[in-house]
């Protein structure tokens, strides 16, 4: 068994689509720990989704919705445990290039 900590995955999404952004590979378990930034000088909403086992970006797997985030704020979400390959971590912005997702992980495989 190896355990790793490191950053799973970074996007700042050109649209305002909710977009996969994380999804374990197979045999893995993350526990993973988002950090959503704000870079611009308006306040933004944003949504963060979690589908254990799928692809669905909706109010079903909703783990925020709406939430304001001011501008330089830094949202931050912990312990998301994820073991199924066909699971996946979403976020979604109501304005394009405005919250910068990073997404870091304590990996077992």
């Amino acid at each position: 068994m190896t355990i790793e900590y490191k950053q799973l995955a970074q996007v700042r999404e050109n649209s305002t689509n909710a977009v996969s952004v994380y999804s374990p590979g197979a045999g893995e378990t993350v526990q993973a720990f988002i950090k959503i930034t704000n870079t611009t000088s308006s306040t933004v909403e944003g949504r963060v989704f979690h589908d254990n086992d799928g692809t669905t970006y909706d109010e079903t797997t909703a783990i925020v919705w709406d939430i304001d985030i001011e501008p330089g704020q830094i949202l931050e979400i912990d312990k998301i445990f994820m073991d199924n390959g066909d699971g996946n971590l979403a976020y979604r912005s109501s304005v394009a290039n405005a919250l910068t997702i990073t997404v870091y992980g304590i990996n077992k495989s």
